[in-house]
């Protein structure tokens, strides 16, 4: 479930959280929804890259749209 909330940002924050979403074809609330969702990974595991975790969070979402395929060890 997701709630509304009304938060204060700078303007050039916005702007660049603007920039980006439009970028990645999304919408301004669900790229800082992505921006939160890594901070806090983040934050929970300050030895991951940034990079390592956005892949992840990509590895977890192709799964889930039945993207991912099972890996074989005997080959």
């Amino acid at each position: 479930m997701k709630t509304q909330v009304c938060i204060r940002l700078p303007d050039d924050l916005k702007k660049r959280i603007e920039v980006r979403a439009k970028r990645l074809h999304r919408n301004f609330s669900n790229q800082l929804e992505d921006y939160l969702k890594i901070a806090l990974i983040g934050e929970d595991n300050p030895d991951l890259p940034f990079e390592f975790i956005r892949d992840i969070l990509e590895a977890k979402a192709e799964k889930e749209a039945g993207l991912g395929k099972p890996f074989n060890l005997d080959s």
